[in-house]
């Protein structure tokens, strides 16, 4: 029995419905569902405000996340402040302390000069530590999103190593020129977050995903309330919005250094590749790839999850994610000849990615969290795709021998490359005997058996061929015709003759 919960949600993605709400049990105590399922409610945010949760975020939605993790800072920031304080008093009276007893105790005589220079230090350390921290708890709390902290750079927002920045800023100013008011406020306040942005090369990826977060939120919340724009027109504004700050800042969001982003990829990128003997009888995935029509949709959906690397925009990569599974559901109804159901789908979003491998999956995953319009992850086919491939590769690295109702033994073969479930065994070999004899005296009863298999087998062969009798002795030999009665009358063959010239 595979890890879950034994739940059919309908879900029809033509129609937009996925059966989030109304969840029924349809699992009997007396019959067991042999399938990977998962409780649609386990989808959704755990604070139960009602949109998709995210591991990333802690099983929180963005909102919430946001809420959690704004108020775990800010108590660290108060916190800073008052160690700062503190040790900022403590430094002015062991100073005053110090100074105080130098006068009594030698008024006459004056400090020496490395005395006198490291009296002159101390008083300016007061207020380094006291910026720092100011600016750290401006930068967490993100008041100073539009402002750059440091004097801006004499070069252009252009010219940083950027990709196609001038069509993506010529593509956005196109756009505003139809939003007509707002335009122009619009874009300068995205150039000169996306300029300060970039001069800050050593920001973390969390503090720039929050940099931008913060950025789209207080933008959506200015057209709302300043501009007084229609919900379906702030949603486009906030989409190009989008589109724009990750084309200009994508070399630095994605997979940066400052993260173990590459790391996770190798270790995902490894960990399928080990996999790739997984069957879909094994996931309970009701497909029939002997039809053609599945087939092909099997193989668009592992094209578009592939593709999904390829594009540089949140908004695009999920967009990829969308037609992979709609792909998939269609494969699922032409196997079924039925409406697939979410229990169907998962099982087939798996072995779709364990088919696929895509390239930088880790890398992909945590950039669209981060810097994805946080309302398309929280609803929608875009955030309930997304849920259930964040739910998939979860999936994959903890697959064991239970989650595909296998042996241990047989989990480690096929994960050793040593067997396959596609490739016969020896006779007289089975599972449990070549698992066992690779310890200890079983490898050489093991093999001692396997000797005299062989030399009984070459015994008998030859027993055989003795009973046979077979004479040995080489034929003599005759003329071709001397059988030939009838050929006594016949003229003698003819001999070549040498031609004189």
């Amino acid at each position: 029995m595979l890890p879950g919960i034994g739940s059919r949600v309908p879900c029809d993605p033509e129609e937009g419905r996925f059966g989030v709400s109304g969840v029924r049990r349809r699992m009997s105590s007396k019959t067991e569902r042999r399938g990977i399922y998962v409780d649609q409610a386990a989808l959704l945010c755990k604070k139960g405000c009602g949109f998709f949760g995210n591991s990333a975020w802690g099983g929180f939605c963005s909102k919430c996340w946001r809420e959690v993790n704004q108020k775990d800072r800010s108590k660290q920031i108060e916190e800073d402040h008052a160690l700062a304080e503190r040790l900022q008093r403590e430094e002015e009276a062991t100073y005053a302390g110090s100074t105080a007893g130098a006068r009594s105790g030698n008024s006459s005589t004056q400090p020496s000069k490395p005395e006198e220079k490291r009296n002159s230090q101390k008083p300016l350390a007061v207020p380094a530590g006291k910026k720092f921290f100011s600016t750290l708890a401006k930068t967490t709390l993100g008041r100073d999103v539009n402002v750059p902290s440091q004097p801006a750079p004499t070069t252009s927002i252009s010219q940083q190593p950027v990709v196609e920045p001038d069509q993506a800023t010529r593509q956005f100013i196109d756009f505003l020129k139809t939003v007509q008011k707002p335009g122009r406020d619009i874009f300068k306040q995205c150039h000169s977050f996306c300029h300060s942005v970039a001069y800050k090369k050593d920001l973390g990826a969390e503090d720039l995903s929050e940099s931008v977060q913060d950025f789209y939120q207080n933008l959506s919340d200015r057209l709302h309330t300043v501009y007084k724009g229609s919900s379906e027109r702030i949603e486009v504004i906030m989409d190009e919005v989008e589109k724009y700050i990750t084309l200009q800042l994508y070399e630095q969001a994605f997979c940066p250094e400052s993260a173990d982003d590459e790391v996770k990829d190798l270790a995902i990128q490894k960990r399928i590749r080990a996999l790739h003997w997984v069957t879909v009888q094994m996931l309970c995935a009701p497909l029939k790839e002997e039809i053609p029509a599945v087939s092909d949709s099997l193989d668009k959906a592992i094209t578009d999850i592939i593709e999904m690397d390829s594009k540089r925009v949140p908004r695009d990569k999920l967009g990829y994610v969308t037609r992979c599974s709609k792909h998939i559901f269609s494969a699922i109804k032409r196997s079924k000849r039925e409406a697939a159901s979410a229990d169907d789908f998962l099982p087939t979003l798996i072995y779709v990615v364990l088919k696929a491998n895509p390239p930088r999956l880790q890398s992909n995953i945590q950039y669209i969290t981060r810097f994805c319009n946080p309302r398309r992850l929280m609803s929608g086919e875009d955030g309930y795709y997304f849920t259930n491939l964040c739910c998939a590769i979860a999936f994959i690295e903890k697959l064991d021998a239970q989650s595909l109702n296998l042996s241990p033994e047989e989990f480690e073969l096929y994960m050793s490359d040593q067997a396959s479930p596609d490739r016969p065994q020896a006779p007289g070999i089975s599972l449990s005997s070549s698992s066992s004899s690779r310890s200890g005296p079983r490898a050489d009863k093991s093999e001692n058996d396997l000797i005299d298999w062989g030399d009984g087998m070459e015994a008998s062969v030859q027993d055989v061929l003795d009973g046979l009798h077979l004479d040995s002795c080489t034929p003599s030999t005759s003329a071709i015709d001397s059988d030939n009665v009838d050929g006594e009358g016949l003229p003698p063959p003819l001999q070549p003759q040498v031609f004189a010239g």
